[in-house]
């Protein structure tokens, strides 16, 4: 499986569905209806409010599973344009498939799914921005991005530090740049605050994003341990041969794994905002660890290894879907 999506093959796009349907077919056996907790704010609820009476469980389960599916393909197309490995290949996208499969809350609907959706765009334009001679309107449009995720998930603010490590990597230091970030990061909540006063609803409680730092949820379950454990050692892997094959890439590319790991410490830091008692905030870890797995499917020397890698966590998330 390792050598296919090790191949830039068109046909790959079909095979990552099947591969995806195989994962999260009990997506479709066992439908529910959507998440809600405590780090949800104004835009999720207002979704789930006008979803819920009008989908069915089903109705959730298709639209979580193209979600998901979309973010991978989306999320591997970037990882190729931007040259992050040295040959495009289709295993960052089977890498985000297979992470997603390994904590039964990272396939229901939820606020973080949504947010992911969004910071895959977040991500590939702030890539592009070493490049990008007059950046004004991208950096308004990745604060406006950044602001309407924490409209949907209040621990998602923290993303907006993003904004501001991207700047000081691809930019040289430009005042009006970060201020300009600041503006359309505050802009959704601009609109937000106007569309309250004018309806005669206006409450600094619906707009404020309230963060409470509390430990996450601690693993109870040997099943959730095997299934941290299946992420946390192909990350060590490949961050151990990314790193060794640094200085062997252009400076763009080093500076897009900078912003990589970045986005996981951010997205490690969010797991202590709102703890809540399930793993659903998890999954804003879920992009940056599908880039460090793609690595270690992607350099080991021996095939028979990154094959074993992939089959262990390929098997155990078969187990942990469909017979637990």
């Amino acid at each position: 499986m390792v050598g296919i999506f090790k191949q830039k093959n068109p046909g790959n796009t079909l095979l990552l569905l099947i591969y995806a349907l195989i994962l999260k077919f009990d997506l479709f056996l066992h439908p529910q209806l959507p998440l809600r907790q405590q780090g949800d704010h104004f835009l999720y609820k207002w979704i789930i409010n006008y979803l819920e009476p009008v989908f069915a469980g089903w109705m959730f389960s298709i639209l979580t599973f193209s979600l998901i599916y979309l973010q991978a393909l989306l999320f591997n197309r970037i990882f190729n344009a931007q040259k992050m490995l040295p040959k495009a290949n289709y295993l960052p996208g089977m890498s985000f498939l297979l992470i997603t499969s390994l904590l039964v809350e990272w396939n229901r609907f939820t606020s973080p799914l949504l947010v992911n959706s969004i910071m895959v765009w977040v991500f590939y334009r702030m890539v592009i921005m070493y490049n990008t001679p007059k950046a004004g309107s991208a950096i308004f449009n990745i604060g406006l991005l950044l602001g309407i995720i924490s409209l949907l998930y209040k621990p998602a603010l923290l993303f907006s530090l993003l904004m501001f490590f991207t700047l000081f990597i691809m930019r040289p230091f430009r005042v009006q740049e970060y201020l300009i970030g600041l503006l359309g990061i505050t802009t959704p909540y601009y609109f937000l605050a106007t569309l309250l006063y004018l309806a005669n609803k206006w409450s600094w409680d619906l707009i404020k994003p309230s963060l409470v730092f509390d430990l996450p949820a601690i693993p109870t379950s040997i099943f959730v341990t095997i299934s941290i454990s299946l992420m946390v050692i192909p990350f060590i892997i490949g961050g151990y041969f990314v790193q060794n094959n640094l200085n062997k890439l252009l400076i763009q590319v080093r500076k897009g794994w900078s912003l990589v790991l970045l986005f996981l410490i951010l997205g490690l830091m969010i797991i202590l905002v709102t703890g809540g008692e399930n793993y659903s905030n998890w999954l804003l870890c879920a992009i940056p660890l599908a880039a460090f797995h793609a690595a270690a499917y992607y350099y080991p020397p021996n095939p028979t290894f990154a094959a074993v890698v992939h089959y262990l966590g390929f098997a155990y998330a078969l187990y942990l879907n469909y017979w637990l």
